[in-house]
């Protein structure tokens, strides 16, 4: 059987800010319903890497493949347009308007009678209603302005609304920094569901156990490089925070290469 090419490959992907190298030539994959928890120290090229990917800088040199093309995007639109979102800490909802409002945000439902634009608020409700009931999201009112709502319910809101509209790939940057253990707890289940339906999932995270709790995967980024990539299953914390430090190098094979 022919495995299935990747949803996300990266190719000797470098970033050059002057004479400072940010990037040196990183390469990984990222599988169809994969989780993998991007690692590394501050000033590492963690974020580099995830504002070429999301389309908000440009490569130096290397090369993207995404979905099985080849792919450059020029800025966030084009990339969110290809099926990637980016969630950060501050989350992109609208505070003043609810839940309905903040999903069909662009896409509103409207249908013209006698040439006049009507919002089909009832068929909104109740798309946006089967969505969050079938992720096992628990919003009191869908009426609700966002700013009422907990950290954890506004991050639902925005997972739920980009599986909702087709996307493939999702990068969550420390998406639990504000976050209580609970909504955390709830936060990391609904990554795994969202695995589940084939969607590519990157989570920066510096907590430790929220990675080996979410993560297939741990692909470490070390000054700019790939200091591991290696199956959660077959790694420990310790063996992580080793090549974080630059203790260790571990590839894919799971191989350990000790540091001079």
């Amino acid at each position: 059987m022919t495995e299935q090419a990747p949803l996300l490959r990266l190719e000797n992907i470098t970033r050059n800010f002057g004479a400072i190298e940010a990037l040196r030539g990183v390469s990984f994959d990222i599988a169809r319903g994969e989780v993998v928890a991007l690692l590394g120290d501050n000033g590492a090229g963690k974020s580099t890497l995830v504002k070429i990917i999301s389309g908000g800088l440009e490569a130096t040199s290397g090369r993207m493949l995404f979905d099985g093309e080849e792919k450059k995007f020029n800025s966030p639109a084009e990339a969110k347009a290809a099926g990637i979102e980016t969630v950060y800490q501050d989350l992109s909802l609208c505070t003043n308007v609810d839940v309905v409002a903040n999903f069909f945000m662009g896409r509103e439902i409207v249908k013209r009678y006698f040439g006049v634009p009507v919002l089909q608020e009832g068929a909104m409700y109740a798309a946006v209603e089967k969505a969050l009931a079938n992720a096992g999201t628990r919003i009191p009112s869908l009426r609700t302005n966002v700013e009422h709502l907990s950290g954890g319910q506004r991050q639902a809101i925005e997972l739920n609304r980009f599986v909702h509209w087709g996307g493939k790939l999702v990068l969550l940057d420390e998406p639990f920094a504000a976050l209580g253990v609970e909504q955390t707890r709830r936060g990391l289940d609904m990554i795994k569901r969202v695995a589940r339906q084939g969607i590519g999932v990157v989570i920066i995270t510096h907590i430790m156990a929220q990675a080996f709790q979410v993560a297939d995967r741990m692909v470490v980024i070390r000054q700019g490089k790939v200091a591991g990539d290696v199956a959660r299953d077959q790694t420990t914390p310790d063996e992580v925070i080793r090549m974080i430090t630059g203790e260790a190098t571990i590839g894919r094979a799971g191989e350990a290469r000790a540091q001079a």
